[in-house]
């Protein structure tokens, strides 16, 4: 004889009638016992996925870059979310993660929507213009023009400024003057450039720049016998919206949005190179 059962023998001792009864007793007893496990499982799964979220919206950064674009302390934040500075802090650098609630508040602040901690981040601006991608216009207004340019930044989005290359013809004299808001500066890259603002004149040579305000009549033109390049760059002022577009070095307006901040300039501050220091100048020993 030997100890060894039947496998087919279950607790019942191999009744069979007893088997039927027992057998869907022992399965709703592991399924039991493995429901938890499946829900703690789960329950890992969502958490880790949330962290994940959460992780990639950097919503502490978000905040922070918030605060300090406004050169807001922890504690002035507080103030208006009602928020410790230690818990903004500890939201800032990712140890905390902030209730719907608590975002609320602090987008409120911030004259934000709440989806904006949600959103995809904007990508920096950065945006280059190959020379081959340039398109050559002549001043308008004339069938005689005496310069071309060439805008450099008709690409750029939302632009602050307008920046241009000229080529201004030879023994060509000045046409109309030309005003728009805002300030130009003018540098000139080869030959020379006669340049009017009001009742002024000036004569810049190669490596000379000029700044000045926009708003006074102003014209170019080459007396010489060879072309003149330079490189203009014209910035909006006096509060002029985005949507009014940029200003072209001969006065006319771009499809584009420029917005600047007013300066201004005394009339003919022609910028000169600085000369090289002569031989009895003090140099390091």
């Amino acid at each position: 004889m030997t100890n060894e059962q039947d496998p087919k023998l279950t607790a019942s001792n191999g009744d069979p009638k007893l088997d039927e009864t027992v057998k869907p007793d022992v399965e709703a007893n592991i399924a039991a016992e493995a429901a938890p496990v499946k829900l703690d499982k789960e329950a890992r799964v969502a958490g880790e996925a949330a962290e994940s979220f959460i992780a990639e919206k950097r919503l502490g950064e978000r905040i922070k870059q918030l605060r300090l674009k406004k050169s807001m302390g922890l504690v002035e934040l507080g103030r208006h979310t009602g928020l410790s500075a230690s818990f903004l802090s500890q939201l800032e650098t990712g140890r905390v993660v902030p209730t719907l609630r608590n975002l609320a508040r602090i987008s409120l602040v911030f004259s934000k929507d709440l989806s904006y901690f949600f959103e995809p981040e904007p990508k920096t601006l950065f945006r280059v213009q190959r020379g081959k991608d340039r398109i050559r216009l002549p001043q308008s207004g004339t069938d005689d023009p005496a310069y071309y340019f060439e805008s450099l930044g008709y690409l750029v989005p939302d632009r602050q400024l307008d920046p241009y290359f000229a080529e201004f013809l030879p023994n060509v004299k000045a046409r109309r003057a030309h005003q728009h808001p805002g300030c130009e500066f003018l540098y000139v890259l080869e030959g020379a450039l006669d340049i009017t603002h009001g009742e002024q004149s000036h004569t810049l040579q190669a490596g000379d720049a000029v700044y000045f305000d926009a708003n006074t009549p102003h014209s170019y033109s080459n007396s010489s016998a060879e072309p003149a390049k330079a490189l203009i760059v014209t910035m909006q002022g006096n509060g002029a919206s985005a949507s009014s577009g940029g200003v072209l070095p001969n006065g006319n307006r771009t499809r584009g949005a420029v917005s600047g901040t007013t300066a201004s300039a005394a009339p003919g501050n022609v910028l000169r190179p600085r000369a090289p220091e002569n031989s009895n100048s003090a140099r390091p020993q």
